[in-house]
């Protein structure tokens, strides 16, 4: 886990469920860094994106996914083959350790417990989609 002198960078994840490889092998623990404007800007130039919005997340989530058990190297292949409870844990993660938030305390509060085992529909929604990477088209504010 990666510390800045004012703030944490990366955060220990663990999936509900986990990845299994090729091998069968079960990769549950992970890390997450904290995600920069290149990281959700350029994957909206990716064809893969422009043909089909709903795969933004995907490339997002492979960028600052940098470990996930024993795997040499977490892709957007990797991020594919999650179970789909593993993918919006990993969402769910994504939205509360990028939050804009000004109170640092309340942000290291929040990351801190997303390492605490949650109920799968904890952090639903209600209402407008409130991601940080909702699909949208490259030139849309």
């Amino acid at each position: 886990m990666s510390h800045h002198p004012c703030f944490q960078t990366e955060i220990d994840f663990a999936l509900p469920k986990g990845f299994l490889d090729a091998g069968g092998a079960l990769h549950r623990h992970g890390t997450m860094r904290l995600a920069t404007a290149a990281d959700e800007i350029l994957p909206l130039r990716d064809p893969r994106v422009q043909q089909n919005p709903a795969y933004l997340p995907i490339i997002v989530l492979a960028r600052v996914v940098v470990r996930l058990g024993d795997l040499p190297d977490v892709d957007t292949r990797i991020i594919e083959g999650l179970f789909a409870a593993d993918f919006d844990h990993l969402q769910r993660l994504y939205e509360r350790i990028n939050a804009g938030e000004d109170d640092s305390t309340s942000a290291a509060s929040e990351i801190a417990s997303a390492q605490v085992p949650r109920s799968p529909n904890a952090d639903r929604f209600d209402g407008e989609d409130a991601s940080p990477w909702r699909a949208r088209s490259v030139g849309e504010a």
